[in-house]
C-alpha cells in the first residue's frame, strides 16, 4: 500500500459516489483520480489500465460537458436507456477491442497480464462511456466489471485496490438503483 493509492483510491470513493448522486463534482475528483492511477499502474506494468486511466481522463472531461447539456428543470441532465442496438453494438465492439488490445499488449509490451487487462479494459471504456451519457445500463455493467477487478486485483496482491473495487461493486449496486427509479425511454 503506498500514499498514492491511498489518495487515489479516497478520491475514486468520493467521484463514484458523487456519480451515483448525479452530482456534476463527480467529473473533476475523478480527473484527479484517474491520473493518479494511471501512474500507480504504470509501476505496476499494467499498462492497458495505464491506457484505460488516460482515456478516462478524457472521458472524465468529456462527462462534465455533457452532463451540462440538456439539463432539465432541476438542473441535471436527465438519466436514459441505452437501445438494444447500442447495447449490442457496444458490447461487440468493447470484445473486439479488447481482445486486439491484449493481443498487442502480449506480443509488443512485457505487461504483466495482458489479456485480462485488456479485456477488462475495454468493457470499463464501454461502461465509462454510458456514464457519460447518462444510459442506466452503465451501472450492470460496472458490476460486472468491478466484481472481475475486485479478483484481478486481490491475485496480484493489491489488497487496498481490490478493497476499492468491491467498494465501486457496491456502489454501482447503489447508481443502479438509483439510475433506473427517474430513467426516460432509449432516444
Amino acid at each position: 500500500m503506498t500514499p498514492l493509492e491511498i489518495i487515489a483510491s479516497a478520491l475514486g470513493i468520493t467521484s463514484v459516489w458523487l456519480t451515483v448522486r448525479q452530482n456534476p463534482l463527480c467529473w473533476p475528483i475523478g480527473l484527479v483520480m484517474v491520473l493518479l492511477y494511471a501512474w500507480f499502474f504504470f509501476d505496476a506494468r499494467l499498462y492497458s489500465l495505464v491506457l484505460l486511466h488516460g482515456v478516462f481522463a478524457a472521458m472524465q472531461l468529456y462527462g462534465w460537458w455533457v452532463w451540462r447539456q440538456d439539463v432539465d428543470a432541476s438542473g441535471k441532465r436527465p438519466v436514459s436507456e441505452a437501445s438494444r442496438n447500442e447495447i449490442l453494438i457496444g458490447m461487440a465492439v468493447a470484445l473486439l477491442f479488447g481482445l486486439l488490445l491484449g493481443l498487442a499488449m502480449d506480443r509488443l509490451t512485457e505487461a504483466a497480464y495482458p489479456w485480462p487487462d485488456a479485456l477488462l479494459t475495454a468493457f470499463s471504456l464501454l461502461a465509462q462511456l454510458w456514464m457519460a451519457l447518462k444510459r442506466w445500463q452503465c451501472w450492470v455493467l460496472w458490476i460486472v466489471v468491478d466484481v472481475l477487478y475486485v479478483g484481478f486485483f486481490a491475485f496480484q496482491g493489491y489488497w487496498l485496490t481490490a478493497a476499492l473495487y468491491a467498494v465501486f461493486t457496491a456502489l454501482a449496486v447503489l447508481g443502479l438503483r438509483e439510475w433506473r427509479a427517474p430513467r426516460v425511454q432509449p432516444a
